[in-house]
């Protein structure tokens, strides 16, 4: 995977991270996802963070 690409997702309720991939060409906002979280059991927000 190339690195430049790369981006952390992190929960916004827990600290439970999720690496991805984003097209940086097209998308230029901070991604925001709705995502399952296996440490609440539940889906939650999770928010694009630095690496």
């Amino acid at each position: 995977m190339s690195q430049d690409r790369l981006i952390k997702l992190k929960s916004t309720k827990s600290g439970f991270i999720v690496w991805t991939r984003k097209n940086r060409k097209k998308v230029e906002r901070k991604l925001e996802f709705m995502k399952f979280d296996p440490t609440l059991r539940a889906r939650v927000p999770f928010k694009e963070v630095r690496k």
